[in-house]
């Protein structure tokens, strides 16, 4: 049963996380840079995006030892300086994985109040948690820590110098993304920002309560 579980959210994953990349890929592309089309990465087919640790050993390690689930995909190959507008187009680069998240997760929102798939049966909780993946996937990567989404975000929005003061923390930003959660500071934004979002969106507040 729990191979059939992991099988389950590791499909999912993988599908929510090269929609998130071919989005990147895909803006970066209208951009002016195509990086990502020549690296065969402008495509939503999940093989392409699959890196052998974060979307292999982790999740597998993960799951089977703690019970939670995460994973990453490879992150697509993007030539800021290739842009036809390289500070500006680097927001628009970042965001576009986020919002291919929240956008899936509004798909999937329309989907359960349109067609009363939000019940307790096995349809209702596949629904319910690729929402909820999406959004917890949307809202993490916006923050403005390298090498996440929102980094990006931020470096398009500084001055150069400041901006490059950011990109000199990428090397050691995972690292600080995950003190930063054990020290219980970025658990409340992240969570209360996912909580706020699943309400906006039309779905029920209670359900939560099971995973946070």
């Amino acid at each position: 049963m729990l191979i059939i579980q992991f099988a389950f959210f590791w499909m999912m994953l993988m599908l929510i996380v090269s929609v998130h990349e071919f989005s990147h890929g895909w803006v970066a592309h209208k951009k002016g840079d195509n990086t990502a089309l020549q690296a065969g990465r402008l495509t939503l087919n999940p093989l392409a995006h699959i890196d052998l640790f974060g979307s292999i050993i982790m999740p597998a390690v993960l799951f089977f030892t703690t019970g939670m689930f995460f994973g990453m995909a490879k992150p697509v190959p993007v030539n800021f300086a290739a842009l036809n507008h390289p500070k500006q187009d680097m927001i628009w680069v970042g965001i576009a994985g986020p919002a291919s998240n929240i956008l899936m997760a509004l798909a999937g929102s329309f989907l359960v109040k349109v067609f009363g798939l939000g019940g307790e049966d096995l349809v209702g909780m596949i629904f319910r948690i690729f929402i909820l993946v999406n959004i917890i996937l949307g809202v993490f990567n916006m923050l403005p820590i390298p090498p996440l989404d929102g980094s990006r975000v931020l470096m398009g929005l500084l001055p150069r110098k400041q901006a490059l003061a950011v990109a000199r923390v990428e090397p050691y930003g995972l690292f600080i993304v995950i003190g930063l959660f054990l020290l219980g500071v970025l658990s409340p934004i992240v969570f209360g920002t996912v909580h706020f979002v699943w309400k906006f969106i039309g779905m029920e507040p209670a359900w939560l309560r099971q995973f946070f």
